[in-house]
């Protein structure tokens, strides 16, 4: 389509592009009027997402905490001597006292050289095979072979060496002597180092271990040591110093004895709780502030021309109350808050569950009784730490009880079902940001929107050439009525000498 070609108001003297632009200012209003309804649906699209963001932090809570029974059943373990043993156990070790006596601590095998190394490096690439046996017994596939590049230095040879996990060594260099210290990663009396050929002893041989031979333990060892103590009487030995022996894991540090303790975490367990307690409060006092907000209908979003004459702080106070209650009363967020206080209130039936704690309100855990907090918890400490320590597995099965339906699921269970539908509901309303627009009802209706903005914006386009038209007939029916004018003007007065 051509532009129509303007011209100013030379002729009638007036402002043509003023009236043009005050004339297109009533034929916007439609147009503002879309504009405003698509800010209004982005905003809502972008309150529903953040309820999303709110729900998801509530189920991973709950996920990363309530259902794990590291989380929930964990063990506490007191040592009388943590210089001699430390523990810590799992969730299966029964709540015991174990007496220990450690006789000698597990140590690891090493070899130092005989004299300063001599090595020089080699003009072609030399492979090494040795067989390797760990201080426990085991090996890995044997001979571990080791390729040293042609004219690698001796640190790069260590280097090499250190970084092998198969050989499990650690070798150092001393300046001062150029002796070469190795030392076996893993402790225990089994260790050993076989030289697996005559290359390799010879190798060995310029490392300063003078007498390694083809076939041979590697010469300068000090052998390792199996930690060795005594456990409720029964004495022992481990090739290290850390060991599980019915779901304890002990660390042993120095000879002597201790007794180790086991009992329920209650304080850990109670945390996790008192967390998901803190966590649901948050989250639903906020959904409810969210759908409870005014409505301020007189505050439609502004307009580019209105913010103009606007200072900021005018701008955000009044935008703030233009996206307020855009949720307000949604069915969606309502329903999914109605459907999460039915699951916490009601009954577990599980037969793992002692029947005095199979409801929430029995563990001490209960409803505000002001109305205003929207079904807030309220926990009475007392009562259930006292849960918690008569029957830790009771209040793990209370919230994580695995049946199919509704009444013989725990807490958590129902709780991240709950928030599964009303994300998946909020998510058909409102789309996730790696979504189009065509994939939920919110995107939808801005493309309709987009569709209509886009027609109204060729419709004004139209219009204004038009009015522009209008004005150029306009001077241009003025211009000639001012040449007709002169002519006679000039004929007249030509005519009167």
């Amino acid at each position: 389509m051509m532009n129509t070609m303007r011209i100013s108001g030379l002729a009638s003297g007036m402002d043509i592009d003023k009236l043009v632009s005050d004339l297109m200012k009533a034929e916007r209003i439609p147009l503002d009027k879309l504009y405003q309804k698509k800010q209004i649906l982005e905003w809502q699209r972008d309150d529903y997402r953040s309820m999303n963001i709110l729900l998801q932090d509530l189920d991973s809570y709950i996920f990363n905490n309530l259902t794990l029974q590291s989380s929930m059943l964990k063990k506490k373990t007191v040592s009388s001597d943590e210089s001699v043993v430390t523990a810590t156990a799992n969730t299966s070790a029964a709540n015991i006292s174990t007496n220990l006596t450690v006789t000698k601590i597990a140590t690891a095998a090493t070899w130092v050289s005989a004299a300063a190394s001599s090595y020089t490096p080699s003009g072609t690439d030399t492979t090494l095979k040795i067989n390797v046996i760990n201080g426990d017994g085991t090996s890995p596939t044997n001979p571990v072979t080791i390729t040293i590049a042609a004219n690698s230095s001796l640190d790069a040879v260590i280097s090499q060496l250190n970084s092998n996990s198969d050989l499990g060594i650690t070798v150092f260099r001393d300046i001062q002597t150029g002796k070469i210290s190795i030392t076996k990663k893993d402790t225990g009396a089994a260790a050993s180092l076989v030289m697996g050929d005559a290359t390799t002893a010879s190798f060995f041989q310029q490392l300063g271990f003078t007498g390694a031979a083809n076939g041979a333990e590697l010469t300068g060892k000090t052998a390792g040591v199996d930690a060795q103590f005594t456990i409720n009487g029964l004495t022992t030995t481990r090739s290290t110093n850390t060991f599980t022996i019915n779901n304890v894991t002990y660390t042993l540090k120095k000879a002597g004895t201790a007794t180790v303790t086991t009992t329920n975490d209650i304080d850990a367990t109670f945390n996790v709780i008192k967390g998901f307690v803190d966590k649901y409060n948050e989250i639903i006092g906020k959904i409810n502030a969210k759908i409870s907000e005014e409505r301020y209908r007189d505050y439609p979003p502004l307009t580019d021309e209105q913010k103009k004459s606007m200072t900021d702080k005018q701008i955000e106070l009044w935008e703030a109350k233009a996206k307020s209650g855009l949720l307000r009363r949604d069915s969606i967020l309502s329903g999914g808050l109605s459907q999460m206080r039915l699951d916490v209130y009601s009954k577990v039936n599980d037969p793992k569950i002692n029947p005095n704690y199979d409801t929430l309100s029995e563990i001490g855990i209960t409803t505000s009784s002001n109305y205003r907090d929207n079904g807030k918890l309220i926990i009475d400490e007392t009562k259930l730490r006292a849960a918690i320590e008569k029957d830790p597995n009771s209040v793990y099965q209370l919230f994580n009880a695995n049946g199919t339906a509704f009444d013989t699921k725990g807490i958590a269970r129902r709780l991240r079902d709950t928030i599964k539908s009303t994300i998946g509901k909020v998510e058909q309303k409102a789309g996730r940001t790696v979504w189009t627009n065509q994939q939920f009802s919110i995107g939808r209706d801005l493309n309709l929107l987009n569709s209509q903005i886009d027609a109204f914006n060729n419709r004004l386009k139209q219009i204004e050439d038009r009015y522009y038209r209008q004005f150029t007939a306009m001077e241009e029916a003025i211009n000639k009525a001012n040449s007709q004018s002169a002519y006679l003007m000039n004929a007249f007065g030509g005519g009167t000498k």
